[in-house]
């Protein structure tokens, strides 16, 4: 019940931050890449890495998280064929798959996996189209339902309340 209670108030402070729609956006489609693809895969890492050091919302890769993941369990046969159409069915690719393969650091991708490259090239593709509507959905929720959510009574409630107060001094 906590952990949903702090999910929710991080999504309430993502989207009432005083982070830009872009960098909310490009978080919510980098996260797009932890939900969609494979968690334990090495170009994950640098997802996470670009989360951490470049000024992007944490918050809204969270929430990228949260929302692709059931969609990435959705299309995993999806990305089943696309991946099996790039590594097997396509044998002009094969030359470049095997000296990927050989190079160093290259197999720690598990681009070998028909699942996670036909995740990551989705991923890919769609990452424009994600932090396109992203933005357009920040910008437009705080335009109009932002400020109505601030005003309502529950939400007045909760962040008057003494929990509350007490929970935000010792957030860091």
């Amino acid at each position: 019940m906590l952990t949903l209670l702090k999910l929710i108030q991080s999504l309430a402070s993502t989207l009432h931050s005083e982070g830009t729609p872009t960098q909310v956006a490009l978080g919510i489609a980098l996260g797009a890449a932890l939900g969609l693809t494979p968690l334990m895969s090495a170009h994950n890492l640098l997802v996470v890495a670009i989360v951490c050091v470049f000024n992007v919302s944490v918050g809204g890769a969270m929430l990228g998280w949260l929302i692709f993941t059931p969609v990435g369990f959705l299309l995993d046969p999806l990305f089943d064929a696309l991946g099996r159409l790039l590594l097997v069915d396509t044998p002009s690719l094969q030359g470049l798959w095997t000296s990927m393969y050989n190079a160093p650091l290259v197999p720690f991708t598990n681009f070998n996996n028909t699942v996670v490259l036909g995740s990551f090239v989705s991923w890919v593709v769609l990452f424009v189209p994600i932090f396109l509507l992203a933005r357009v959905g920040v910008e437009r929720y705080r335009a109009t339902w932002g400020e109505r959510v601030r005003q309502s009574a529950a939400y007045r409630a909760i962040s008057a309340s003494r929990a509350y107060n007490l929970y935000k001094l010792f957030r860091p």
